[in-house]
C-alpha cells in the first residue's frame, strides 16, 4: 500500500518561508515521478512542482518558479518543497503525488498523470 504523508504545513507570515516533505512508502521511490500540488478553496488542484526521473529534472509553476524549491532524497524516500517570499495566494492544501516510472515536462504538471496522493497539509499564509 502507498502512503505519501505530508508534513510541514502551517501559519506563516508573507514574505516568510516553509518546507514541505513527504515521506513515500510502498513504491519504488528512486524510481518515480514526484510532485506537489495545492488546492485553495473553490479552485481546481494546481500544479506546484516536480521532479522527474533521475532527480535532476524539476519543473515548476510560473507562480512560484523563482521562490521554490523541489528536491528529493532517495535515501530517506522523502520529497521536499520549499517557497520563500510566500503570498497570500500561496495559502491552500498542499498534496504529494507519485507515480512510478518517468514523466515528461509536459506531463508533470497535470494531477491525472499520478497515481498515489497524500492526504494534504495546510498552508495557510497571512498579510
Amino acid at each position: 500500500q502507498v502512503q505519501l504523508p505530508e508534513s510541514g504545513g502551517g501559519l506563516v507570515q508573507a514574505g516568510g518561508s516553509l518546507r514541505l516533505s513527504c515521506v513515500a512508502s510502498g513504491l519504488t521511490f528512486s524510481w518515480s515521478a514526484l510532485a506537489w500540488f495545492r488546492q485553495a478553496p473553490g479552485k481546481e488542484r494546481e500544479f506546484v512542482a516536480a521532479v522527474i526521473w533521475t532527480g535532476v529534472s524539476t519543473v515548476y509553476a510560473d507562480s512560484v518558479k523563482g521562490r521554490s524549491t523541489i528536491s528529493r532524497d532517495n535515501a530517506k524516500n522523502t520529497v521536499y518543497l520549499q517557497i520563500d517570499s510566500l503570498k497570500p495566494d500561496d495559502a491552500a492544501v498542499y498534496y504529494c503525488a507519485a507515480k512510478p516510472g518517468p514523466l515528461d515536462h509536459y506531463s508533470a504538471s497535470y494531477p491525472r498523470n499520478y497515481d498515489y496522493w497524500g492526504q494534504g497539509t495546510q498552508v495557510t499564509v497571512s498579510s
